[in-house]
């Protein structure tokens, strides 16, 4: 079976089980001799065979023989290791086109990867330059003094964008390391398939054998006992090892809710980073940042002055809704022909600008008011009940029910978790207060008035 011919066949394969399936189960696989109606093809590992033996071997087979291939059994085989390929100067390793392709000498049957998040696109600012310097020193791929990293904030702030820019980095400048990328539902799904299939063995082999373990969302993984005890044992196993692990997750190890106590030991024991909510300046960044790119699709098209600091100014939810405004925009001041002005941009992001006019999230109330009472806002949210912590708790509260849509339960989810009835004690607490109290009285002004600017 030449190159051309498994070209064909896994372009129809691609529109048959979707890009996903492709990407993660397809496009890793080499094609390999034909041979007394065997087609041999190279996978990356033995759990990866067995999985596509069992889900696609049929369909793959149709192909194969819909292409002219008499072939009535497939055979799949681990890919050879290259180990000397720097020895020949004709033999230049070939970078992935899509960073999530596999191979023997990159990156294993990984979760696709999105070809839009790197290093060189992600802008950086105040809110997240601690987090940016980390991900660039573990993508160097040499030895650090940190692990696990953890990467925590909350939607739109970055987390995905630095977990793909590493994996990237590393599939293109490390090409003999195994990384492994995947989300946690990915890494739980993977688990409870092998215990299915009596598989575990070839589980613990993927998942001890990779050099840079990477995990999207760990949250997801809170309150599934089994699952958490084999990433625990992983984990172990990989730490012993010297093997980098990166993680990810919406909120800080600590304030993950069914989490086991063991788990939240061993993700705390590196580095921790928060991303904070982006400020003004960042805002500002992205924006012109994402014009730039732009232009190559709109070359003639102009902003006019003081529409990107209108943006940044109004829209300060998170950055997918900054970047899906700014899309719009261009799109449709494309086909109308005209200037992107003050006019436009209001007449097309009406929507847009009616969600996010004074709409004010639970995290930034949470930061302002830890910074304003100067105490660490794991501490404002963990599980401490001395005044200093509770009376800024009881604040953020209050302002939460006052400024935002968020229901009280929801309230009480992102302060650790706490039941609805704690947040409704807090809000009627400040209430009366307020009213006796001068010092609350100014404080809620200030914040008020911090967090309306």
């Amino acid at each position: 079976m030449t190159q051309d011919q498994w070209g064909e066949i896994r372009q129809r394969l691609l529109k048959t089980v979707g890009q996903n399936n492709f990407t993660t189960w397809i496009e890793p696989m080499v094609a390999g001799k034909v041979a007394s109606g065997i087609a041999t093809l190279h996978v990356p590992t033995n759990f990866f065979g067995n999985y596509v033996s069992q889900n696609f071997s049929d369909l793959i087979l149709h192909e194969i023989n819909a292409e002219g291939i008499e072939v009535s059994r497939l055979n799949f085989a681990l890919q050879p290791r290259v180990a000397n390929d720097a020895a020949k100067p004709s033999d230049t390793p070939r970078k992935p086109a899509v960073a999530a392709t596999a191979s023997a000498t990159s990156v294993m049957a990984t979760a696709p990867l999105d070809p839009r998040f790197s290093f060189d696109n992600f802008v950086v600012g105040k809110p997240n330059e601690l987090a940016h310097a980390a991900a660039k020193r573990v993508a160097e791929g040499g030895p650090v003094t940190f692990n696990p990293l953890f990467l925590y904030g909350g939607v739109g702030l970055g987390k995905t964008h630095l977990m793909h820019a590493i994996a990237r980095e590393l599939a293109e400048q490390k090409p003999q390391m195994n990384v492994l990328y995947l989300s946690a539902e990915q890494f739980m799904y993977r688990f409870v398939q092998a215990l299915r299939d009596r598989k575990m063995m070839d589980f613990k082999e993927i998942f001890r054998s990779v050099d840079v373990l990477m995990v999207d969302d760990v949250q997801f993984i809170a309150g599934k006992d089994s699952t958490q005890e084999e990433f625990f044992h992983t984990f172990n196993a990989l730490v012993d090892q010297r093997k980098q692990i990166i993680i990810s997750a919406d909120r800080a190890p600590g304030e993950i809710k069914d989490l086991e106590d063991r788990v939240k030991s061993r993700l705390q024991c590196g580095l921790v980073v928060d991303l904070h909510p982006t400020d003004y300046e960042l805002r500002l960044g992205i924006l012109q940042s994402k014009v730039e790119g732009q232009r190559e699709n709109y070359p003639d098209l102009e902003v006019e002055d003081g529409v990107l600091e209108f943006l940044a100014h109004r829209i300060t939810s998170n950055v997918r809704v900054l970047e899906g405004a700014l899309t719009r925009l261009f799109a449709f001041g494309s086909l109308v022909g005209r200037e992107i002005n003050m006019e436009l941009t209001q007449d097309c992001l009406v929507d847009v600008l009616r969600d996010s006019e004074r709409k004010i999230s639970v995290e930034e109330i949470q930061r302002k008011v830890s910074e304003h009472y100067n105490i660490r806002l794991s501490d404002m949210i963990g599980p401490k009940r001395l005044r200093s912590y509770a009376r800024p708790r009881q604040v953020a509260m209050y302002l939460c029910k006052l400024m935002t849509s968020r229901s009280l339960p929801e309230i009480g989810r992102r302060f650790g978790g706490r039941d609805h009835t704690t947040v409704m004690h807090g809000v009627r607490r400040i209430e009366e207060l307020k009213t006796t109290d001068d010092q609350i009285a100014e404080d809620l002004q200030l914040l008020r008035r911090a967090l309306e600017s």
